[in-house]
């Protein structure tokens, strides 16, 4: 019990030492995260956006990097399919699952 009411105290006295002082307020906070994101985060982003009148390829560079890689995990899955399904491994029952009946 003692060191609940310890914890809240300090916690209450934290609170009150960043009200007084004016240290940070919850805006502060939210304006922090806001201008992390606008002006470091995406920086990359803005830049292939600005870059699309030059080169619509260059723009979209990202975009094919991650279609290329989809198209490769369909290609290994397809594969593991085709292997297990010539090696006959899959039960092909219809009530070979549980929610199947």
């Amino acid at each position: 019990m003692g060191l609940d009411l310890l914890k809240k105290l300090v916690s209450i006295e934290v609170f009150y030492i960043f009200v007084t002082l004016n240290i940070c307020t919850m805006r502060d906070f939210f304006e922090g995260i806001q201008s992390f994101f606008e002006d470091i985060a995406f920086a990359p982003l803005d830049y292939l956006r600005n870059m699309e009148l030059d080169s619509w390829w260059l723009a979209n560079l990202l975009n094919w990097i991650f279609v290329i890689v989809a198209i490769a995990a369909f290609v290994y899955w397809m594969k593991q399919l085709k292997k297990f399904n010539d090696n006959n491994e899959e039960n092909r029952d219809p009530s070979a699952h549980s929610f199947l009946g």
